[in-house]
């Protein structure tokens, strides 16, 4: 049966004003939207009367780690045994999806299998969740982000560890053979590790051999890369997507405006945030933050990401949730920090997490226009005043993937 609703206020996702409207959902996309009040005509639908409340796209998370589950340092992430991993996993996907996220580009899974199966069991319908692409663990060197192994003693954390252009390539083709949809190589290093964040640590070879392997078979990679060079050495290597890029200088900033449309940034500011401000909780306090760098890394991020913005390059939301301070579900917090942080506009922001995330999702999403997947929200409240009324739950009064309502607090309208 097909799906029309009414008395919508339209935020479309392309950037221009709400408009009054209706919306014809039929299957899993959408059919039609119109301007004004009985401007489509369908016999047989049900009719949902949205009172006047916006109607959004669905949100994406584009830094999506969904088996990251409350960790207070890396090695929470490989002490948890396979099996409840994967409840814990399944959890966060129901969690995100509750949250108005649609659709979660993975950043990384703590362990190779995880977000595979998960995402085979959102698209076989038998567990709720957002439209996962899915990654394995971060592949890194000896001694980068994501090794917490010492000599006398293995750690697991997220990383796969591989030295060399040969393991590099054995890294990805294993990950791809597991089922995989992105690689992720992590070409920096972060403050709290002994790869510091400014340093570039995986080599050229290794990272165009990482990108040569998954481009051959179709797949994505993408980078955490920090430092200025790390950026640079993503972009000469063919990296799809580069995350964080607080270091950005004027060559790298350059550099990434000239790929702009081949590429997607991401700050994955909430953590950096939150560990600043919101994990005392976990003893770390505000001084410690910063003398970790986190001071100094988030005031690197406002200098970049408001470049970002004046040069049109390509930005989408997702800020590292997931840790014990950054906790799943609270993803939309990002917008906000887009806005008070980066200077972005609400419909910037707003643009960031649904239209720009469907493009990097690679699918027909994102935006409500005919012939787009039907993911959308309905939203007690005006996101373009206060984009912070996504982080409350209770107004989101329903949310739609692929044409099925998850949540539906809306009434039957009655027939026109």
């Amino acid at each position: 049966m097909k799906t029309l609703i009414v008395n919508a206020r339209i935020w479309d996702g392309s950037g221009q004003a709400p408009y009054a409207g209706e919306l014809l959902i039929a299957g899993c996309h959408i059919e039609a939207v119109a301007h004004g009040a009985c401007a489509l005509a369908a016999d047989g639908v049900r009719r949902l009367d949205a009172r006047g409340m916006t109607v959004m796209p669905g949100l994406v998370e584009g830094h999506a780690h969904l088996s990251f589950c409350g960790a207070a340092k890396n090695t929470d992430l490989g002490d948890i045994p396979p099996e409840e991993h994967v409840l814990e996993t399944m959890h966060n996907a129901r969690t995100l999806l509750e949250a108005g996220f649609t659709s979660a580009f993975s950043a990384a899974s703590a362990k190779l299998r995880l977000d595979v199966v998960v995402r085979n069991q959102i698209d076989a319908g038998r567990i709720p969740g957002p439209r996962l692409r899915a990654a394995g663990p971060e592949i890194t060197v000896s001694g980068g982000l994501g090794d917490d192994n010492r000599l006398h003693m293995e750690r697991g954390s997220f990383g796969l560890v591989a030295d060399g252009p040969v393991a590099v390539a054995r890294a990805v083709r294993l990950c791809i053979r597991e089922g995989v949809d992105n690689i992720k190589v992590n070409i920096s290093g972060d403050d709290f590790v002994s790869a510091k964040g400014g340093m570039t640590v995986m080599r050229e070879d290794e990272v165009r051999m990482a990108c040569e392997v998954a481009h051959d078979f179709g797949k994505t990679v993408a980078a955490h890369a920090r430092a200025s060079n790390a950026v640079l050495r993503a972009l000469a290597c063919g990296v799809d997507v580069i995350y964080h890029c607080e270091l950005a200088d004027a060559q790298a900033l350059d550099a990434l405006e000239a790929a702009r449309d081949r590429v997607f940034v991401g700050p994955a500011i909430g953590l950096i945030h939150n560990t600043l401000y919101e994990a005392e909780a976990w003893g770390i306090t505000r001084e410690m933050a910063s003398a970790m760098g986190m001071q100094r890394c988030l005031e690197n991020a406002q200098r970049t990401y408001e470049q970002m913005r004046r040069r049109g390059i390509r930005v989408v939301i997702g800020g590292d949730y997931g840790f014990a301070w950054t906790p799943q579900g609270t993803n939309a917090r990002d917008i906000e920090h887009f806005v008070n942080l980066f200077g972005y506009s609400a419909s910037e922001a707003l643009q960031c997490a649904t239209r720009i995330g469907g493009e990097l999702m690679g699918l027909p999403l994102g935006e409500l226009k005919a012939g787009y997947l039907a993911d959308l929200l309905v939203i007690d409240g005006d996101p373009l005043r206060d984009v912070r009324v996504l982080q409350d739950k209770e107004r989101l009064k329903a949310i739609m993937k692929d044409g099925s309502l998850f949540k539906n607090l809306l009434d039957d309208a009655p027939a026109a």
